[in-house]
């Protein structure tokens, strides 16, 4: 794949040994590990494998202990197949924050619109209003994210394109009509964001609906309506925080999948993001960023979450943090 039409057996041997491709699984693992490490340890030996040698790639030399050299270095992550020797990291590095902005736009939707639709829900509980909020939070749970993305794009990108002025494509920077210079075009958010947004704005109404029709039940919120405090202030000073736990825990894994739930919207949408780029990876087998994009994935779901740790103790004071 590297070599293309100009691979020959002499050619294929040289990428094998430069990228450690020769040696046994067990060993190739071993070099990964050790490029992932910040702290590695780099043979200087010409024949064992190191990308340090390549001099693209800038590390400190902390110490030499006869022929391996103890280097400080930021984690490496290889080098693309098929983008002519990219490095993994600058791929990384040019599509994520698109899908951190998709990623927060769409919970930002979620959390608005699922907080407040669940509150009214609550408060006209077994109404029309009730029920008909109730119809559409099931709807939006049940839709595949790859259908609903089909479906906004061809009815507000196509059919509905000269009210609304939407694409059906597009990502958050594209070039001008001379393709000389990158613009921000934040309409093209509008879109994607809505339907990477649905089923967990589905999953907050539920949440927020249960949870705070248990709350309005406990003593102290009886006590303060006996104290003569309005409907309104109750819920704003007592019952929301207090209902809020179940939504933050739901949000956390939300936010934390969504990086990688991506996949099927971005695409879709031609969203320039990491979901986009592991479609692509998967269709090449281009390796090195699947892996480096699956190993991102999993380091923001563990700081994601452990985030949400924190955010207990300040909803909740008898969750203790622990020392």
């Amino acid at each position: 794949m590297m070599l293309g039409q100009n691979e020959d057996s002499q050619q294929l041997a040289i990428v094998k040994q430069k990228y450690g491709f020769d040696k046994p699984i067990s060993t190739q693992y071993l070099y990964y590990i050790n490029d992932l490490s910040p702290i590695s340890f780099h043979s200087q030996n010409t024949n064992h494998y190191t990308f340090l040698r390549d001099g693209k790639y800038h590390a400190k030399t902390l110490f030499t202990i006869k022929n391996t050299a103890v280097v400080l270095k930021f984690p490496y992550l290889r080098e693309s197949f098929t983008k002519q020797g990219k490095n993994v990291n600058q791929v990384l590095k040019e599509t994520l924050p698109n899908t951190f902005v998709l990623a927060v736009s769409a919970i930002i939707i979620a959390i608005f619109f699922g907080v407040l639709l669940g509150i009214v829900s609550a408060l006209y509980k077994d109404k029309w209003l009730d029920k008909t909020i109730q119809i559409f939070s099931t709807f939006g749970m049940s839709v595949p994210s790859f259908f609903s993305a089909i479906l906004v794009a061809w009815l507000f990108g196509y059919i509905l394109h000269k009210y609304t002025h939407l694409e059906m494509t597009g990502s958050l920077f594209e070039l001008d009509d001379f393709g000389e210079a990158m613009h921000i075009k934040w309409k093209n958010l509008l879109l994607p964001a809505i339907v990477l947004g649905i089923r967990p704005l589905a999953v907050v109404i539920q949440l927020m609906r249960n949870s705070l029709l248990e709350v309005l039940n406990q003593d102290y919120i009886r006590t303060a309506r006996a104290k003569g405090l309005t409907e309104f202030q109750i819920i704003k000073k007592h019952a929301i925080k207090n209902a809020l736990n179940p939504v933050v825990t739901a949000i956390s894994g939300w936010f934390a999948s969504m990086l990688a739930g991506a996949v099927f919207v971005e695409y879709i949408f031609g969203w320039n993001g990491i979901g986009k780029e592991i479609v692509n990876a998967l269709n090449t087998l281009d390796l090195p960023i699947i892996m480096g994009s699956v190993l991102i994935i999993a380091l923001l779901f563990i700081i994601i979450n452990s985030f949400v740790d924190i955010i207990y103790a300040w909803l909740d004071p008898k969750v203790k943090m622990s020392s």
